[in-house]
């Protein structure tokens, strides 16, 4: 599999070898913050960093990736008494999320990261609404989006009114969305979102 391979050979530059800071930091020190205890995804998971933290912070936690090497590296890299569930799932298959017990409402969040630049920006509406349904009314979505302009990918790019409009189509409401704070400066036009989701 390609995304097997880029872990294998060393073309992950997407891996900060971290939680992403933006995500770290908003979920550490911003007042609306979504607080556990409850069950988040983290969809597109890599490594595992992102998920770590917010096994570390009490929510349960479920990390999903089309890769295996990936998965492989996350659970090498997890701690002895974590309780993550690592499983090796396209967010893009409702069936395999199904049987998976991932199932509708069943999450109160997700937490997106690298996944929505990765998929070819044609599926990114079924993306979304496979976001949607898996969150609990009331629930919520916090991501960091890379928009930038270049053309090719992945990283595939998106312009943040994009971005916005597709969750909100897909039963989002923004509370708060634009520039991301405390970013790598490699990361540039990093965007940061936290969504509601509408009854």
């Amino acid at each position: 599999m390609a995304w097997d391979q880029r872990y294998l050979q060393g073309r992950d530059g997407w891996d900060l070898g971290q939680a992403a800071p933006p995500l770290a930091h908003f979920l550490q020190e911003h007042p609306l913050a979504p607080q556990p205890p409850g069950r988040v995804l983290v969809p597109g998971c890599g490594r595992g960093h992102d998920a770590r933290l917010l096994a570390q912070l009490g929510f349960s936690v479920t990390g999903i990736d089309i890769s295996a090497e990936a998965l492989s590296e996350a659970r090498r890299l997890d701690q002895p008494q974590a309780s993550t569930e690592w499983l090796q799932l396209d967010a893009l298959v409702p069936t395999a999320l199904q049987q998976a017990g991932l199932t509708a409402a069943s999450m109160i969040g997700v937490v997106e990261h690298t996944c929505f630049c990765a998929i070819d920006p044609a599926l990114r509406g079924a993306y979304a609404r496979s976001m949607a349904h898996l969150v609990a009314t009331g629930g919520w979505l916090l991501g960091l989006f890379w928009c930038h302009g270049r053309s090719g990918g992945p990283p595939f790019g998106a312009q943040p009114q994009q971005v916005s409009a597709l969750l909100e189509d897909a039963g989002f409401e923004a509370e708060v969305w634009g520039p991301a704070e405390h970013r790598v400066p490699s990361r540039d036009n990093e965007w940061l979102g936290l969504w509601r989701r509408r009854g």
